[in-house]
């Protein structure tokens, strides 16, 4: 998820998300000027924003109803894509800015679309 446009996180980061809730999505995005708009404290504490870009992928031990639950939870706190990747179900919800959640059967790929334009994301590995 590398782009000069913007800074990518692994599950390591912690945001507090505008509601207060603290999360630690598995991968995100934050676009560049909304990252650099937070001060360097805030950057390397818990950053005070919710990421551009949110991907969760389920785990044999997940919940698929608490998640969907933090999905929509991101996309109410300002989240302008979200992809839910359910290997057990071998499907992707994808979460986008007032819109019905789509279900995809498993892609073979996901397009970051107008949020990280060209970034492409390949699932072949995942659904096999």
């Amino acid at each position: 998820m590398a782009s000069d446009a913007g800074k990518t996180f692994d599950s390591n980061t912690m945001f507090v998300l505008p509601n207060n809730a603290k999360r630690m999505p598995d991968a995100s995005w934050v676009r560049q000027d909304r990252w650099d708009a937070l001060t360097p404290q805030q950057q390397d504490d818990y950053p005070p924003l919710c990421p551009d870009l949110i991907v969760e992928l389920r785990s044999p031990t997940d919940s698929l109803e608490q998640l969907q639950a933090k999905m929509q939870e991101y996309r109410e706190n300002g989240a302008r894509l979200g992809w839910l990747i359910n290997p057990q179900d071998c499907q992707v919800e994808v979460y986008r800015q007032a819109q019905p959640v789509e279900v995809l059967q498993a892609p073979s790929t996901l397009s970051g679309e107008d949020v990280l334009p060209g970034f492409v994301l390949n699932l072949q590995r995942v659904f096999t």
